[in-house]
């Protein structure tokens, strides 16, 4: 039952990853640094204490009881999973819905349920399990096995970009995704990957905050589980170091392209624009409120980062079919794409099982 939760969770998070994007299709007449920022703002510094306090009760108690060293390296995590962020959006911004989350999130599932497992060896921690306990263990195999899975889904997903790009005109491309650019969008999109995968490390460093707030729970709650919400207070740390990463590089970019006028142009819809902005971020947010729900439930931190990844996938390439992004292209194109997400979510179904073992 724990196992079906934390797949259900982790897919009501995932859906609001893959679509926290659509909003900002809506704003209109802003520069892409000054609708991020907006969004930002409620991604990482409004909604996440919000979250926290209404459901975590003093939560600010396990932050202040944390040792500077942990805080330091959740903090340093999330500002490297902050130019993850920002180059994510690049990434989708030059490859479309599809293809970009495909690729981005498909390296981000990977490094993502790998990395903390070795970690694990060189720093045992008792509950957490370790690359050579994934590979003594035939559960462990699989879960493995579905992350190489994955990267062949990644791959195969790739194999359609290049398909789509020898097909389509220049026009075509354009109307589809207006600045499509495979070459620069790959690149973007494998560092985006490797460096977003930094927020599960983060949500590693920070534990000991959540195993706090997990603890007070269950000693006021005995025999009820895990507590759902222990993940929140972790989020604010890793969340600020995001903030600082993206704050300074769109200050850079604003300052460089006058784009602060946006703000106080009246030839655009101010107001929608920022409502549309929030809505995006809050959404964004609302993919780790899930996630921690689901964590508590599933427990092994691979399983939980990949199955997480590849239903942001599958939602995204839901909405890429919905903006038309693969029209024109042949069914030999089409189904190398679809191929492609399909080998994603079989992936899916292995870590699954293999977490179940």
């Amino acid at each position: 039952m724990n196992a079906l939760l934390g797949i259900l969770f982790h897919s009501i998070g995932g859906f609001a990853s893959g679509s926290f994007y659509m909003p900002y299709n809506k704003v209109k007449g802003w520069a892409w640094e000054s609708f991020w920022i907006v969004g930002g703002l409620f991604s990482w510094l409004i909604v996440p204490p919000l979250a926290a306090w209404l459901t975590i009760p003093h939560f600010s108690t396990y932050i202040a009881a944390c040792s500077t060293q942990i805080l330091t390296i959740t903090f340093t995590m999330g500002l490297l999973w902050g130019i993850g962020g920002l180059t994510y959006g690049l990434g989708v911004r030059y490859l479309g819905m599809s293809l970009g989350n495909s690729v981005v999130l498909g390296f981000c599932a990977a490094f993502g349920a790998i990395v903390p497992s070795i970690y694990y060896n060189f720093y045992p921690t008792v509950g957490k399990i370790s690359f050579t306990d994934m590979m003594a263990h035939p559960g462990g195999q699989l879960v493995l096995l579905g992350v190489l899975v994955c990267i062949t889904g990644i791959a195969i997903s790739g194999r359609a970009g290049i398909l789509k790009e020898k097909e389509l005109t220049k026009e075509q491309q354009e109307a589809s995704v207006a600045e499509f650019s495979l070459v620069k969008g790959l690149i973007i999109a494998v560092v985006s990957g490797i460096l977003s995968s930094f927020f599960n490390f983060g949500i590693e460093a920070g534990k000991p905050m959540a195993e706090a707030a997990n603890e007070a729970w269950k000693a006021l709650h005995p025999g009820q589980g895990e507590f759902l919400y222990q993940n929140n207070v972790s989020y604010i740390i890793i969340l600020w170091g995001g903030l600082t990463t993206n704050f300074i590089w769109t200050t850079i970019l604003s300052l460089k392209n006058k784009s602060y006028k946006n703000f106080t142009d009246k030839k655009t819809p101010i107001t929608k624009n920022i409502i549309f902005s929030a809505l995006a971020g809050t959404t964004w947010f609302l993919q780790f409120f899930f996630y921690g729900m689901g964590e508590s439930k599933l427990g092994n931190g691979a399983s939980s980062w990949i199955l997480h990844m590849s239903t942001i996938i599958l939602t995204a390439n839901m909405w890429g079919i919905v903006q038309k992004e693969w029209t024109g292209v042949s069914p030999k194109t089409k189904w190398t794409i679809t191929g492609g997400i399909a080998v994603i979510m079989l992936s899916v179904v292995l870590v699954g099982i293999g977490n179940s073992m």
